[in-house]
């Protein structure tokens, strides 16, 4: 059974319709910079993977859509690139600090899933974007998930 994970991200920087733009809708998921996040990155992503697309710090934050991770973890490159937001001087290519999968968009959500919404369901209640919304990449479980896919989805649930 693969892992199902949600990834945040801000819609002006990276969109999931930049990420359906990218060649084979696929991008490195890269500018991971908590060391959580970091390890659930480098020591639990596998090929496979599910990932749901989360947009924060917008005006109205959603899970809006499905992607899947396509690649082993790998050192980030932005942490060696002078020009990067994400440069890290600690970091070296012998020893790595960050990491980041390639992941590839699968779908856009007809009904994005709201922060406020999702708040309003009891089975959501112990989900870590309710408990820790900060996290950048958290954990979801299969429960969720489906729960997930019936309320942004309503037309595939009744097919």
């Amino acid at each position: 059974m693969s892992a199902i994970w949600l990834l945040k991200t801000e819609p002006d920087t990276f969109s999931i319709n930049d990420l359906q733009a990218c060649p084979g809708g696929t991008s490195g998921w890269d500018g991971v910079r908590n060391y959580q996040a970091r390890n659930r990155v480098r020591d639990e992503m596998n090929e496979g993977d599910c990932v749901l697309i989360y947009h924060s710090s917008c005006a109205q934050p959603a899970i809006v859509g499905e992607a899947c991770v396509v690649s082993a973890p790998y050192p980030d490159p932005s942490q060696f690139d002078l020009d990067s937001g994400g440069f890290d001087n600690r970091s070296s290519r012998e020893e790595p600090r960050w990491y980041q999968v390639d992941i590839r968009y699968l779908c856009t959500y007809p009904q994005p899933l709201s922060l406020k919404t999702l708040r309003q369901y009891a089975e959501f209640a112990d989900m870590e974007l309710v408990v820790r919304p900060r996290l950048s990449v958290q954990k979801v479980t299969e429960r969720q998930f489906q729960r997930i896919q019936q309320l942004c989805m309503p037309e595939s649930a009744s097919a």
